[in-house]
């Protein structure tokens, strides 16, 4: 089978997304199916062998950290060259927008998968007017798709309350050979503590962006001196945050990847995740993996990927100072050493395989590959047309 997936982010940017679909990507290529990716250009024209066309990337006013690449023609040809079997367009909004386009006038199967909250986001940029509008646009890039991917049964509801059509549930994967408690490593947690080794240390991981609300990681070190806080990540919000965070016990250290961003997660006592925004929230499996109970928001997704007081801790996000009192909970370290070896077990046989073949049988599915073998999904093709809750 021949893939065309068209991305709004890919290597050598880092993410959620990015990194779920180096997995699918690997996955493809072992099965024997050959792979193509439109994403901007950022300088890298292959990822393991498979060839990268990029798309020409610019900054944009609202989020000048990262490139993005505009609508383009250039996509249509890339597109007729190939010939792909089925299109996956990930994230549709940008140059995803003119592959939803292409992909349906030239006739090509589609998937489209939702990732990012982005209408939510507009309350934390000031925008809240723009909400209504940005539901209607990215359901409208969706509902041209056969079927659309989002990464867990709350992001599903919700799309489905916005009338997207034909919704299913993309599952979790992590790499659990690479994030491991064993990983733990003297130096990082030196180095992530500012040398203060003794101390608990709250470990943030992911993009310095408002939506995040990591500020409000401040109130615990305001109330107790026995935490100490690495943020691991960069983004448009770094500055901002560091001035937040100025003459706390708290240390930036920019990306990691690998290796070090796994000694990262294994070195650190408690994984605190304050964003109420987010679909899925990758940074929470790679965390559970690495043997780190959570502190989140309670909301949907959270709750589908963290067990209250077994795996972790939610909180109330309406509920004033309710994520500092439930992080200070972790200077009891029989309950952070409870909760890290539940969140260990419940990912510890989780693999990125069983993800990247759901993703495949869907695929098959909608290109009408005859030897259909869905033992995971078992979705009807009738179905698939019809539903539109």
């Amino acid at each position: 089978m021949k893939i065309a997936i068209i991305t709004e982010t890919f290597v050598p940017s880092t993410d959620g997304v990015v990194t779920r679909l180096k997995a699918c990507i690997r996955y493809f290529k072992r099965e024997g199916h050959d792979v193509r990716v439109i994403a901007p250009d950022l300088g890298v024209d292959e990822f393991e062998g498979v060839k990268i066309e990029g798309i020409p990337a610019r900054t944009l006013l609202l989020y000048r950290s990262k490139k993005f690449s505009l609508p383009s023609r250039k996509v249509k040809k890339i597109l007729e060259d190939y010939d792909p079997d089925v299109v996956h367009v990930v994230n549709p909004a940008l140059v995803g927008a003119t592959g939803v386009h292409y992909a349906r006038k030239l006739g090509f199967p589609m998937v489209a998968s939702f990732h990012t909250q982005v209408p939510k986001y507009a309350d934390y940029y000031n925008l809240p007017m723009f909400k209504g509008f940005l539901w209607w646009y990215f359901r409208k890039l969706h509902n041209q798709a056969d079927l659309n991917l989002c990464t867990s049964e709350a992001v599903k509801e919700e799309l489905l309350e916005q009338n997207f059509h034909n919704v299913r549930v993309w599952e979790r994967g992590v790499d659990t050979e690479l994030f491991d408690p064993d990983n733990y490593d003297e130096d990082m947690r030196d180095k992530l503590s500012d040398g203060q080794t003794d101390k608990k240390l709250l470990l943030f991981v992911g993009r310095l962006a408002p939506e995040k609300e990591i500020e409000k990681i401040k109130s615990v070190l305001d109330a107790s001196d026995e935490f100490v806080l690495a943020i691991v990540g960069d983004g448009p919000h770094r500055q901002t945050l560091e001035k937040h965070f100025a003459g706390t016990n708290t240390v930036f250290t920019g990306f990691m990847h690998g290796e070090e961003l796994a000694k990262a997660y294994a070195s650190s006592d408690v994984f605190v995740f304050p964003s109420t925004t987010e679909t899925l929230g990758l940074v929470i499996t790679e965390a559970m993996a690495s043997g780190l109970p959570l502190v989140a928001a309670e909301s949907g997704p959270t709750c589908e990927q963290i067990e209250d007081n077994r795996t972790g801790l939610l909180y109330d996000k309406n509920k004033q100072d309710d994520f500092k009192d439930t992080v200070l909970r972790f200077t009891d370290e029989t309950l952070r050493k409870r909760l890290a070896k539940a969140a260990r077990n419940d990912i510890a046989e989780m693999s990125w395989d069983t993800q990247s073949k759901q993703v495949l049988d869907y695929y098959k599915e909608i290109v009408r590959v005859e030897d259909k073998t869905f033992s995971h999904n078992n979705i009807d093709s009738s179905d698939l047309k019809t539903e539109n809750k």
